[in-house]
C-alpha cells in the first residue's frame, strides 16, 4: 500500500503504554527521582533539541530538494528519524514535566529506608549468599548492572519503610525470598 494512504498513530504514541511494565509510571502514582536522574533525562532532552533534531531536519531538507521522494533513502529515512526523535522529546518533556525530584540527602544518618538509599543485603536462606548493594532510584534511571533499582521493583518495595536489621520477605521471580538489610546509607 502508498503510504500516502497510510495514518501514522495520532496522540497517545508517546503514552506509558508503548513502554515495557518496569518502565511505567503507576496510575495516579509520582513520577520521583534523583536530582542525578532529573539533570540525566534534561541532558538527553537539550542534546535531542538543540544538536540531533537539528542535523535531521537540514537533511531531509535537502534531501526534500533532491526531487522524487517516494525513492531517496535519505528523505524517508530521515524523517521517519525524525519522528523517534520527537517521540522521544514529547515523552522526555512529559517525563520531567511530572518529576518530583527527591533529595536523599534528608535521610543522612538514618537507618530507615526511604527513596535514594543505598540499601546492603542479605539473603537468609542462603548460606552461601554474598552481600547485594542496590539503591532504590526513579523508573528513568534504574539500572541493574549499576546496581540501581526502581522504587516500584517488588525488592524496592519491600525495602521502602524498613529499618536496618530487619528482615523482610517479598515475591522475587524465583518465589518468596527473605532478605536482612544489612546496611542503609544516603549518598
Amino acid at each position: 500500500m502508498n503510504k500516502a494512504f497510510t495514518r501514522e498513530p495520532e496522540g497517545g504514541e508517546d503514552d506509558d503504554e508503548d513502554l515495557p511494565a518496569a518502565s511505567r509510571l503507576p496510575p495516579g502514582g509520582k513520577n520521583y527521582m534523583t536530582r542525578r536522574g532529573y539533570q540525566a533525562l534534561r541532558v538527553e532532552l537539550d542534546q535531542l533539541v538543540r544538536a540531533e533534531r537539528p542535523k535531521v531536519v537540514e537533511i531531509v531538507s535537502w534531501a526534500a530538494g533532491n526531487g522524487d521522494r517516494s525513492e531517496n533513502g535519505d528523505y524517508i529515512y530521515g524523517k521517519k528519524r525524525l519522528r523517534e526523535i520527537d517521540r522521544r522529546i514529547r515523552f522526555l518533556t512529559k517525563r520531567i514535566d511530572t518529576a518530583e525530584v527527591v533529595d536523599p540527602e534528608i535521610h543522612a544518618g538514618s537507618d530507615q529506608v526511604f527513596f535514594g538509599a543505598r540499601v546492603t543485603i542479605l539473603d537468609v536462606n542462603d548460606a552461601a549468599a554474598l552481600e547485594e548493594s542496590w539503591q532504590i532510584v526513579g523508573i528513568d534511571e534504574a539500572n541493574v548492572s549499576t546496581g540501581r533499582i526502581s522504587w516500584i521493583s517488588p525488592l524496592a518495595r519491600a525495602l521502602l519503610k524498613a529499618h536496618e536489621g530487619e528482615v523482610v520477605r517479598f515475591m522475587s521471580p524465583a518465589g518468596v525470598r527473605e532478605i536482612e538489610i544489612v546496611g542503609v546509607k544516603y549518598e
